[in-house]
């Protein structure tokens, strides 16, 4: 039986994948990262290896060690432990050194080099999260307010040149005035920061990059981004759909129409 890699960090996409890529008749084996990944996992997938973040060398014999020649990355890894909790093996350090800066983006496409140039072909996720991606139109019973159309054609535009710039890919906005950009911290603690310093009422703008590779690090959002929402009092939220992966659908907006929300996607 083929085999498909999966390099897994947190959350819950790399269990929807593997789910996917079984029913595809893949054998999935799991290559996860310490302190990040979901135990859980082990249950869900037909192998499965443990690494320490920067231990690229180990994943590539994982992989090789159970035939998966085609892999995936998914799942979140907080990139402030490469600052303090990385252990990299000789690949990773080589992977560290090559990178352009120690943005996100930057690593996780040096790795995708490393893993090409080792004779493992990284897929796109889509491939195993098509259901999740975001169709265009409304979400929501009710759709956006002049006053928050305007806040998210403007936030559209800040949020894709910041996007561009490599910083974040999310911006919060009140009647015309930018109360947050996305960094380092992610997407859930913008929202509330923007929404303290909003005092409620706040606009969400996410987009993904024009350049937007679709082999990682796809805009994704779910139940905590909703929680970060409600915390923050925001009353609408506009999506980059084709290129945002949501999760729980019926359930999250659900939640949204509760909070009387109005969440796009264009």
């Amino acid at each position: 039986m083929e085999a498909l890699g999966i390099l897994a960090g947190s959350g819950r996409l790399p269990f929807i994948a593997a789910a996917e890529a079984q029913r595809q008749g893949l054998r999935v084996v799991a290559v996860a990262i310490k302190d990040e990944a979901d135990p859980g996992l082990a249950a869900q997938v037909d192998a499965i290896h443990w690494v320490h973040v920067g231990q690229l060398g180990a994943v590539v014999r994982a992989f090789r060690q159970e035939g998966a020649t085609d892999a995936i990355m998914l799942g979140k890894v907080e990139i402030t432990r490469l600052f303090s909790r990385a252990r990299p093996d000789l690949l990773g350090a080589k992977v560290l050194l090559k990178a352009r800066d120690l943005r996100g983006d930057s690593i996780l496409e040096a790795v995708v080099d490393a893993l090409t140039a080792e004779g493992i072909r990284v897929l796109e996720t889509p491939r195993f999260l098509g259901p999740l991606l975001i169709r265009p139109g409304q979400l929501t019973r009710r759709g956006p307010t002049a006053r928050e159309q305007r806040d998210i054609v403007l936030g559209r535009d800040i949020a894709r040149q910041i996007a561009g710039l490599r910083i974040g890919q999310t911006v919060v906005l009140k009647q015309g005035t930018v109360l947050a950009v996305e960094s380092v911290e992610g997407t859930d603690a913008a929202i509330r920061r923007g929404g303290e310093l909003g005092r409620g009422g706040v606009v969400v703008v996410k987009v993904s990059r024009s350049d937007q590779d679709l082999r990682f690090d796809l805009p994704t959002i779910g139940a905590e981004t909703l929680a970060a929402l409600r915390d923050a009092s925001a009353t609408a939220l506009a999506l980059d759909a084709g290129r945002t992966l949501l999760l729980d659908r019926e359930q999250f907006v659900a939640g949204a129409d509760e909070l009387d929300l109005a969440v796009v996607a264009d």
